[in-house]
């Protein structure tokens, strides 16, 4: 377990030191006390304490001298000031050379107690930024689950958890959340780690190929199949499989995806015998599989099977605290993948960042930054370089339609799809969404039915 934060408390008066030691120690800190700097400055290389409490008026090198080489040799050292000679000119001296916080004597113990809790939290949270962006910048680019919500602290967690485990994982989420992410973060923490990752995107994949992809098939087995060929599971033996969108897998194919659960084998499509492979499967969607078994569409032995564990991420619009840590990884990596200077988001379109619903998430942000990476022209990114209103579903737009979230998810698609003049990839990159994605709400809205109807000649067909 982690050690309690360490405080060092600087205070020539020993009464005050062992009131504050005694506070400190019985709300949980571990504390070592200074008379005077020099004692002072060895307590603080010898503890690398979370916080420093130093009292101003001390003989011989003063509290603001003190408080100046703490600074100057520990800059992320937070120090709080305590002194009995207040006044508004050594406050503000004080804050100026970095302070924390100031605290005029006498204080309560509550005070202190509620001062120090704020400082060693703020401490905290700084050190844990700090690792993370050690991490992002040693990950391979877009391995990385940022954040440091509740929300996402307990993903990583569990990702911790199961890692070492073979258990099956099903990832829930919305589009866009960072499912693949949780996946290979499972498989990177895992003793399969130098082994293959395979990611299976089953929305991708023509029904009557499903089969065939995912298990095999042996030459002859159907028209084309001029040569035998291995399945996804197979080529992961000995790593992990991702099944993303699995609640798209057909029913037929979902008995025999059970059974590679089960017995940990496969058999090729036009062929009788089976080939054992060595699997992690970890699952994803973005749907209500409670839903799709009460009509059938998903076989209720198989989600039992696929969720073992079940990890789900939350919409970027819950997490909104994350944005700052996340617009700012997203943007080096996207600079360092374009090649290009470094050009920050200034306050201002990061507070319009942290306002936007996200509907498209983290996917929907990223594609965001790097189009305003783009069309910026100023030293910052600014929010008119957002252009965040581009992804605004108007209601008003259409109050001949039914108002459910379907229709309008469709109307958006339908506007944006006219935008560009029915390309779909330029739609893609303004919805914040894939081509795949995109087309899949496509044909479930089918807009390019309505499409191909509203713009067809009198007495077409």
């Amino acid at each position: 377990m982690d050690a309690p934060p360490m405080i060092v408390v600087v205070d020539d008066d020993e009464a005050m030191r062992d009131s504050c030691r005694q506070t400190l120690e019985r709300s949980g800190y571990r504390v070592a006390t200074a008379n005077d700097a020099f004692s002072a400055v060895k307590a603080i290389h010898a503890h690398a304490p979370d916080l420093v409490i130093l009292d101003l008026k001390m003989p011989g090198v003063g509290g603001t001298d003190l408080l100046r080489k703490i600074r100057g040799e520990h800059p992320g050292l937070d120090v709080v000031v305590i002194t009995g000679y207040s006044s508004v000119e050594s406050a503000v001296e004080c804050m100026r050379l970095g302070a924390y916080d100031y605290l005029p004597k006498p204080f309560d113990t509550e005070t202190l107690r509620l001062v120090v809790r704020r400082a060693v939290e703020k401490s905290r949270l700084a050190a844990e930024n700090e690792a993370l962006r050690r991490t992002l910048a040693a990950a391979p680019p877009g391995e990385v689950l940022l954040g440091e919500s509740a929300a996402m602290r307990r993903v990583r967690e569990l990702v911790d958890r199961v890692a070492a485990s073979d258990t099956t994982v099903l990832v829930t989420g919305e589009s866009g959340t960072g499912k693949e992410l949780v996946a290979r973060a499972i498989h990177r923490g895992s003793a399969r780690r130098e082994r293959p990752f395979v990611a299976v995107d089953c929305a991708s994949f023509v029904e009557t190929l499903c089969e065939s992809e995912l298990f095999g098939h042996v030459k002859g087995a159907f028209t084309g199949a001029t040569a035998s060929r291995p399945g996804r599971f197979e080529l992961a033996h000995g790593g992990t499989v991702f099944l993303d969108e699995v609640a798209n897998v057909p029913p037929a194919v979902q008995a025999k995806l059970l059974r590679v659960l089960q017995e940990r084998e496969v058999t090729r499509v036009g062929d009788a015998r089976p080939i054992a492979v060595d699997v992690r499967i970890v699952a994803a969607t973005n749907r209500d599989l409670a839903a799709a078994m009460k009509e059938a569409r998903f076989r209720e032995d198989l989600f039992y099977r696929l969720s073992v564990v079940t990890i789900g991420l939350p919409p970027l619009r819950a997490r909104r605290d994350d944005i700052p840590l996340l617009a700012e990884g997203l943007l080096r990596r996207i600079q360092a993948r374009r090649a290009v200077a470094p050009r920050p988001l200034s306050a201002a379109a990061l507070a319009a960042l942290q306002e936007h619903e996200w509907p498209g998430n983290v996917r929907e942000l990223e594609n965001t930054l790097e189009r305003a990476l783009v069309l910026a022209q100023g030293a910052e990114i600014g929010p008119e370089d957002l252009d965040l209103a581009a992804a605004v579903t108007s209601v008003g737009a259409a109050p001949a339609r039914e108002l459910t979230l379907a229709a309008a998810e469709a109307e958006q698609i339908r506007k944006v799809l006219d935008l560009t003049a029915w390309h779909v990839g330029q739609a893609a990159a303004l919805l914040g969404i894939d081509r795949k994605t995109l087309w899949r709400k496509i044909r479930t809205y089918r807009l390019r039915e309505e499409h191909v109807g509203h713009n067809a000649t009198p007495g077409a067909l």
